[in-house]
């Protein structure tokens, strides 16, 4: 600054051109100071209300249209964006309004502020943890996660998730090329993983994800009915430990998959299921009846029914839950399934109990699930001719008012309790069983505009040391995989015989379920 005076000295011209710049600085700044919409900025700190430390969050920053704002480079999809505990927003002058969530065991914050011009100021908020299901050894992840590799630690603390699997391939599109990473399961924070190596398997009639393949799995496009899809999954179960997840219950070549023993989970509770909305129609699987499922949760129970006729048939097999984040609106762990995990907590272990069927399934309430000290996935055996009586224990904790309870049992609603019901006693009807089958527990909240719920996964009976095997939902699949059959048409007649000769043998196989069908 010293050198300006100096320079005007030397040459006398050059004092008008400063005088100049000069009063051009004072009248930008003085435009800066006037000017309508310059903005300021506001510091916020995010801390754990019982320790004080600082929380990785997620945030929906609306302004005072309702258009979502982002935050620099926080990472953002859809309608929010997350942060390590501490973020700088820079926004225009207006009004904002905010809500804060870490997650269904946190208590969400909402609020609002105002920008003025060239504020800068600090706000610190708390938010209380009101559950710790991690204490119980319910831990907690989203099987359908697709945003960048970059960003899931972060996602993940964000929500307090702590399994996730990582979409990263998905038909013959692979993120990687020949970049695989080095490391394909993640841990971090001690307690949190991620594995780099999902996959997405799309073709017309289903779609499938892959669990722990070390490399992409490349099939074709996803209009291609050609090479059938069971030659791929074959192909995949060379792999040992490797398991198939189906992304809908609903998807035409659902009982196909099944028939041939393909299937190790299906996503009950999976993205048409949104955190402001829901898709409420069936794409390209079999559409519901809109008079026997209406409304805005007619996708959903659907879904859940198809799942219900499939344990019917004598099926073990785990519900899971998606998010489809990053390809559906929903933020990371939106749908979550909560795994029971006796002992020390891994990777593995989580994996182990998964497949066991020691789950919950939620968008929303939290369930721990015991029956006799058992956790859903138990089998409970009698001999026949015994009657036998289970009362479900239930830990409830929500931050959605819950409407009702229901005790499933068999594929019907054998209890329904209203939660005040409940509230008064704390306890659920005993359901009784003369003869095998099984039971779940579900919750369903108030929540308009959307479709929030929680259910257990099975426990099965066996009485007579025997599966029950009901007649109507044998005839259901049956019925389902002969329709299919009748859609499928190729040109070439050689590839048409190879892909029907899969769905022969899946009639064959549900016609021989329901020779051997002992219920109605």
């Amino acid at each position: 600054m010293d050198r300006l005076p100096r320079i005007a000295e030397r040459h006398p011209a050059a004092r008008l051109i400063l005088i100049c710049c000069a009063v051009v600085a004072a009248l930008m700044g003085l435009l800066e100071k006037t000017a309508p919409g310059a903005g300021g900025q506001l510091e916020i700190t995010v801390v754990d209300r019982d320790t004080g430390k600082p929380l990785p969050c997620r945030m929906h920053l609306k302004n005072a249209a309702g258009r979502p704002r982002t935050a620099g480079r926080a990472p953002f999809w859809n309608d929010h964006f997350v942060f390590p505990g501490k973020i700088m927003l820079r926004l225009p002058v207006g009004n904002y309004t905010f809500e804060l969530e870490r997650g269904p065991e946190y208590v969400v914050r909402g609020g609002y502020f105002t920008i003025n011009n060239f504020a800068d100021d600090t706000k610190l908020i708390d938010i209380k943890r009101f559950i710790d299901l991690s204490k119980n050894g319910w831990w907690s992840g989203d099987m359908d996660v697709r945003r960048p590799a970059r960003d899931i630690e972060l996602l993940m603390a964000a929500d307090d998730l702590h399994v996730a699997e990582v979409v990263t391939w998905y038909n013959d599109k692979s993120n990687w090329g020949s970049r695989k990473p080095k490391n394909t399961l993640v841990c971090f924070d001690g307690n949190r993983y991620y594995h780099l190596m999902a996959g997405g398997h799309g073709r017309d009639g289903t779609e499938l994800l892959y669990y722990h393949l070390p490399i992409p799995l490349k099939t074709p496009a996803k209009n291609d009915l050609y090479p059938p899809t069971i030659q791929y999954l074959l192909k995949a179960r060379e792999t040992p430990g490797l398991a198939v997840d189906v992304t809908r219950p609903y998807w035409w070549d659902f009982p196909m998959l099944v028939a041939h023993g393909q299937v190790d989970s299906v996503q009950v509770l999976n993205s048409n299921l949104c955190r402001t909305g829901v898709i409420a129609d069936e794409g390209e699987g079999k559409p519901r009846d809109k008079r026997l499922f209406p409304g805005i949760d007619g996708n959903a129970r659907w879904s859940q029914q198809i799942y219900f006729h499939l344990l019917d048939c004598g099926f073990r097999i785990p519900p899971s839950a998606g998010s489809g984040s990053g390809v559906a609106p929903n933020p990371v762990g939106y749908n979550r399934v909560y795994v029971h995990v006796d002992g020390r907590f891994n990777y593995e272990s989580w994996w182990k109990n998964f497949r066991a069927g020691r789950v919950v399934v939620t968008n929303g309430p939290l369930l721990q699930p015991t029956v006799q000290g058992h956790y859903p996935g138990h089998v409970f055996r009698a001999e026949e001719g015994k009657e036998l009586q289970f009362e479900p224990i239930l830990t409830l904790s929500t931050r959605q008012p819950i409407s009702y309870l229901e005790i499933i049992k068999n594929g019907r609603v054998e209890h329904s309790l209203r939660f005040e019901e409940y509230a008064k006693s704390g306890r659920l009807p005993a359901v009784e069983f003369k003869r095998s089958g099984w039971f779940l527990v579900r919750a369903v909240t108030d929540l308009r505009g959307t479709y929030r719920f929680a259910m257990t996964g099975p426990y099965y009976v066996e009485i007579g040391y025997q599966r029950r095997v009901g007649r109507q939902a044998a005839r259901f699949f049956l019925d389902w995989v002969r329709q299919r059959a009748g859609q499928i048409k190729l040109n070439n007649d050689k590839q048409q015989q190879e892909v029907m000769e899969y769905h022969r043998k899946a009639r064959d196989f549900w016609q021989d379920i329901l020779s051997r069908a002992n219920a109605d």
